[in-house]
């Protein structure tokens, strides 16, 4: 192992170390209470990097400076947009925000050098490299691992899952190595049928491999949309070139010759011949560290905290999926940026708390329209379901509304999701004229007008309203669509957004 490995790569950055250096070379000295105080981040994911950004950003008198240690040998990256890593971006697009933000003087990012241990008496933590660092404060935001079924034979080579940079070159590297020596198309396969899954089968359909979904449940994303909403899907997956199997338990992974996997076995007693297998039945928050400190963990894992992002220790806080909040972890980056920005506002004495968890979601798979929000399935009491299909488009479209027919409670679109990023700021709100108009085919009429209000939430990942958005053109003088990104962030993330923006501004 190689000297930066070992003890971890950092960036590089003036510090308060240096600030003080400076100070007493120019004849002045910086006393213990003028210095800033210490906040230590564990976790170099993107709830991370937000948070770093928020509190640089509100933390004008330097009150706080900054240590990120991370796991992974690079500085954070949109994990959201992994899939597109396929396409042939390099993963140097993947990274997140300004590169700047690392060169802080009061940012410091070490890399490649995870944490094993934290005292939360003496108030340290401890790395894989040897290094100690003392906190005034520290935050939890260790993300979750790939949830990982007890499946006989899911040791094998060839079996991967889907969750960071580092997987998704290996998936890579085993497919074209494959298919040279194979010399046929690699047969994939992808264990679960939930949004990443998908995803997972997009990114094995843009190596050139052929591709079964085996979905254990009744339908595809059955978080996010209902019954009918998942038979449209399996029609789009179909067209897309993607085999699906719903109802289907996967029993064993059997070896071929070369000891690799090989077969899949069904407990009905089907089979399936693959070279590769891509397992992404859901995610684990990764709450060991946590655990081992003697923090408090949720029934169903992660570390509990309050509408503060706080634990039980005053000065330990938890943040993105990790995090237990009103009784769940939250596998959406959304939530996570949330309390990202309410612990960043607690830090500098204010007294934000978690606006509850925005679970809206859309598939980024090229050519399958997708997207949901609010309460999809219609559990409220009263709730009443608005619904539009057309199987041979392969469309169908929900609107779940309240039981007088006005407020906006959810809804479900699949095969044509243009009117998503126009109503999903409505929820929780009442539609103008007549909500049926929302699902109307396209071409067959426009739907009525909306006026959002200006504390509408537009850009749900940055946490940007309406009255943002009309603010940077009217009061900031933003003309164009990047120079509303540049100022208000909005669409800066998953980009669903943009129609929406793009609308506000013109």
């Amino acid at each position: 192992m190689d000297e930066a490995r070992e003890t971890g790569q950092v960036e590089e950055s003036v510090g308060v170390e240096g600030a003080q250096l400076e100070a007493a070379l120019e004849g002045t000295e910086v006393s213990d209470d003028d210095a800033p105080r210490h906040l230590v981040v564990v976790g170099g994911g993107m709830v991370a990097q937000r948070l770093v950004e928020a509190l640089r950003d509100r933390d004008t008198e330097g009150a706080w400076r900054v240590t990120v240690l991370a796991e992974e040998p690079r500085a954070p990256y949109d994990r959201v947009a992994l899939t597109s890593y396929f396409s042939g971006r390099d993963p140097d697009d993947l990274a997140l925000g300004d590169p700047e933000l690392w060169h802080h003087p009061l940012v410091r990012l070490v890399r490649d050098d995870a944490v094993t241990h934290i005292d939360r008496e003496s108030k340290t933590v401890t790395t894989a490299s040897g290094r100690t660092e003392h906190y005034d404060h520290l935050v939890l935001a260790t993300g979750s691992k790939a949830a990982v079924p007890p499946i006989d034979g899911i040791d094998l080579p060839g079996v991967f899952v889907y969750r960071t940079l580092d997987d998704v070159a290996e998936l890579r590297g085993w497919v074209d190595g494959k298919a040279k020596e194979l010399g046929r198309p690699v047969r994939g396969a992808v264990i679960g049928g939930g949004l990443l899954g998908l995803e997972a089968a997009g990114a094995l359909k843009a190596l050139g491999a052929f591709c079964t979904v085996i979905e254990f449940g009744t339908h595809l994303m059955a978080v996010q949309v209902d019954l009918g909403g998942g038979e449209a899907l399996r029609r789009l997956i179909n067209q897309f070139g993607v085999a699906v199997r719903t109802t289907t338990e996967t029993k064993k992974m059997r070896s071929n010759r070369r000891g690799s996997v090989g077969r899949l076995d069904f407990a009905d007693g089907g089979r399936l011949d693959v070279d590769v297998v891509v397992v992404a039945i859901g995610v684990r928050p990764r709450d060991e560290l946590a655990s081992a400190a003697g923090l408090e963990l949720g029934a169903r894992g992660g570390v509990v905290v309050d509408e503060a992002c706080r634990t039980a220790d005053p000065d330990v806080s938890a943040v993105g999926e990790v995090a237990c909040i009103e009784g769940r972890c939250i596998g959406l980056v959304a939530p996570g940026y949330a309390m990202a920005e309410v612990t960043a506002d607690r830090l500098l004495g204010g007294d934000a708390v978690f606006p509850g968890a925005d679970t809206a979601t859309k598939l980024k798979l090229a050519g399958v329209d997708v997207a949901s929000f609010g309460d999809a399935h219609a559990r409220t009491e009263g709730a009443l379901e608005l619904v539009w299909a057309d199987p041979v488009a392969g469309i169908y479209k929900k609107l779940v509304l309240s039981d007088d027919a006005r407020t906006l409670l959810g809804g479900v679109f699949v095969g044509d999701a243009s009117q998503y990023a126009a109503l999903r700021p409505m929820l929780g709100r009442d539609l103008p004229g007549d909500p049926g108009a929302f699902l109307l085919p396209p071409g067959s009429g426009s739907a009525p007008d909306i006026g959002l209000p200006d504390d509408a939430s537009v850009c749900s990942c940055n946490n940007v309203a309406a009255g943002t958005i009309r603010a940077a053109v009217t009061e900031h003088g933003c003309t164009d669509l990047a120079a509303v990104k540049t100022c208000t962030k909005a669409g800066t993330s998953c980009g669903s957004c943009l129609p929406l923006v793009k609308k506000i501004l013109t």
